[in-house]
């Protein structure tokens, strides 16, 4: 494959919203992914954490009706809930030495930045789908979330 194709694809992820694109011609294959500004490679170690194990069938019936913030252990307040779009390990920060994203109390705008998932080494950004104030975070630092798992409260 040749360099201007190899530009050509470089231009076509950097004007969609494709964090990866992969192409193979033959026996040639070019993969191209993009993290966001700011970002950092490494992912963190994660310390082991004990697993919790509950009586199959009664936790499972008891545990399914549980409102969402039971499940964060976090007190929800009313506003619009910002949740996770998959699986993966939540970050605050694009790296342990930067900031928080965003803190509770703090104004958003439709697209800012509120925090990463990373899953399966690739780094996503969870961004505001509303403008307003955000009233929560329900989330830790290096927590991993679960699909569709309460994120942030804005309000």
């Amino acid at each position: 494959m040749d360099l201007r194709k190899i530009k050509k694809l470089i231009d076509l992820l950097e004007e969609s919203n494709l964090a990866e694109l992969e192409i193979k011609e033959g026996e040639e294959i070019v993969r191209l992914s993009r993290m966001p500004k700011g970002m950092v490679m490494s992912a963190p170690a994660m310390a082991a954490q004990p697993m919790r194990v509950e009586a199959p069938a009664a936790a499972a019936s008891a545990a399914a009706p549980a409102a969402p913030a039971a499940a964060t252990g976090k007190s929800m307040p009313d506003g619009h809930v910002v949740k996770s779009p998959m699986v993966g390990t939540f970050y605050a920060s694009a790296n342990p030495e930067a900031p928080a994203f965003v803190k509770v109390g703090q104004s958003v705008k439709a697209g800012d930045t509120l925090g990463i998932i990373e899953a399966m080494k690739m780094f996503n950004q969870i961004e505001a789908d509303v403008a307003g104030t955000v009233l929560a975070v329900l989330v830790d630092n290096g927590q991993p979330v679960e699909f569709d798992e309460p994120l942030f409260v804005i309000g």
